[in-house]
């Protein structure tokens, strides 16, 4: 069986040239493998106007449910969701119910009424933004994000960019992007790093004869993120995470913070996360690895507990998925390319060509 994470449709952001469902994006599907015929395909966000694209490859794995095993399928989302599947016939594992969402305002767009929300297991990072949650890293923090809050409009999860300014939780870099997940099948957990992030925007009117009648326009780019001046998240930490999922239960069963800002740490703020992009690896011996972070890290983690047990600075981020293996002499090893850069680079713009091996003495 071949298993396709399918993005999003175009526009990302206005979808009244495309009216319905938009079948089969936003959607797993699953294909015969000698015929390429559809075995089975679950849409996970309908007639997506968010940039909600599945942004990573579902993870292969087996679930214990009631003394049997069975074939399962696990997605990350960009909602912070971790839809389960019967990989077999595309059955969930977990209950999924259709709920209404807001409406668009959007003159010409039809946003679909509904949208699907797994019962478990919970989302694995915020899906809403109040007030009484705005940052307060630094006074200057506060006060920015406050005013950027309070003349925008936010109607809860779903929440479409609107004619007015809007602030939409999650954001289009996550929850979960294309970090994916890694599944320890000894003890059916799944690991997977999420990102805290809102995005600021509102839709704007173009001229007659362009492409799209409205497109997305942020405080500097079409893209824009909830942020400070600084270019720290306008929401209370933890702004990057790393969770334990038992995936036999559908419980989160740790969930940390995930990388440090290292000029806020210098003034006595803790635990702040960072926003993140690279994925984790588990080992039978019971560790995780994970760089990722804007921070240039590489961290071990007690696979069980979620305590940090060795962390190293690298020369350059390591917007990477870590690998492990063993040498000539059944020495293992483990490597992160450390290239810096890319999506996330205007948190930190150093830059190198690295890649990094290491091993026990």
């Amino acid at each position: 069986m071949i298993f396709l994470p399918v993005a999003s449709p175009t526009y990302d952001f206005y979808g009244g040239d495309r009216k319905g469902k938009n079948l089969f994006a936003n959607s797993l599907v699953a294909l015969n493998g000698d015929t390429g015929k559809l075995v089975w395909y679950y849409q996970m966000v309908h007639h997506d106007i968010w940039d909600y694209d599945l942004p990573a490859q579902p993870s292969l794995i087996t679930i214990q449910r009631s003394g049997r095993k069975i074939p399962a399928v696990a997605q990350v989302t960009k909602m912070g969701f971790v839809f389960v599947f019967n990989r077999l016939t595309g059955e969930p594992l977990f209950p999924i119910e259709e709920r209404p969402v807001p409406k668009s305002d959007v003159p010409g767009e039809a946003s679909w009424p509904t949208q699907p929300f797994p019962v478990k297991p919970p989302a694995l990072t915020r899906q809403s933004f109040h007030a009484d949650e705005i940052s307060q890293v630094t006074p200057e923090s506060k006060k920015y994000c406050t005013d950027l809050y309070n003349n925008a409009v936010n109607r809860g999860m779903f929440t479409p960019t609107g004619v007015e300014p809007t602030v939409v939780f999650p954001g289009f870099h996550g929850g979960g992007n294309w970090s994916g997940g890694s599944f320890d099948p000894a003890t059916g957990y799944y690991y997977v790093n999420m990102n805290e992030d809102g995005t600021f925007g509102v839709m704007t009117k173009q001229s007659a004869g362009a492409q799209v009648p409205y497109t997305r326009a942020g405080r500097f780019e079409e893209y824009a993120w909830f942020r400070d001046k600084n270019n720290h998240p306008c929401q209370q930490p933890p702004w990057g995470t790393l969770s334990a999922v038992d995936l036999n239960k559908g419980e989160i069963v740790w969930k940390i913070p995930l990388g440090v800002v290292d000029e806020l740490e210098a003034k006595g703020v803790h635990n702040t996360g960072t926003q993140n992009l690279g994925g984790s690896i588990v080992t039978a011996g019971g560790l995780v690895f994970i760089a990722g972070t804007t921070d240039s890290r590489f961290r071990a983690f007690d696979a069980k507990t979620g305590k940090e047990l060795w962390q190293d600075r690298l020369e350059a981020n390591g917007h990477a998925t870590p690998m492990t293996y063993k040498g000539a002499h059944g020495k293992q090893f483990v490597v992160i390319p450390a290239g810096g850069g890319g999506f996330l680079r205007d948190l930190s713009s150093v830059l190198s060509d690295t890649v990094v091996a290491y091993a026990l003495p």
